[in-house]
């Protein structure tokens, strides 16, 4: 392919160079296009030297083309199977994590089903510890101007 690819499209290249952050992607004579990491695979890549070696032919989808800078971002992920891929609004991790219930978790969660009546217990037995207090610093206050 010597003409530059339409954006959409998918076309095979060969990887011609690896960088920490991506890929770089020959599609021709001087037509050159980038796979940025997040665009490799369908799971998080830490390194990408785990899923991509260099003179490796794969198929890439043209995401878009910057005219001025004659620079070409390309994705090997959106070639992948669609059953491959998992649904992005999906977070089995959550589902998992409401199943479970840390113990800080079920010590925040409400005790009682009326909750007013909760709070009036607390708020008399937190007037009794002020009132029980404050008569305890009164008592030093007069000890003290004698």
């Amino acid at each position: 392919m010597s003409e530059k690819p339409e954006v959409g499209s998918i076309v095979e290249g060969k990887i011609i160079r690896i960088k920490p952050f991506g890929a770089i992607v020959s599609l021709g004579e001087q037509v050159q296009g980038l796979v940025h990491i997040s665009q490799v695979a369908n799971t998080f890549v830490q390194d990408i030297n785990d899923h991509v070696k260099l003179g490796d032919v794969v198929k890439v989808k043209v995401l878009s083309i910057d005219a001025e800078t004659n620079k070409i971002a390309l994705s090997i992920k959106e070639t992948l199977p669609k059953e491959a891929r998992p649904p992005r609004n999906e977070k089995p991790f959550k589902q998992n994590r409401q199943q479970e219930r840390t113990p800080a978790e079920e010590y925040f969660k409400p005790q009682t089903a009326n909750p007013s009546a909760d709070f009036e217990e607390k708020m008399r037995e937190w007037l009794k510890q002020s009132n029980e207090r404050q008569t305890s610093l009164n008592k030093r206050a007069n000890k003290r101007s004698y």
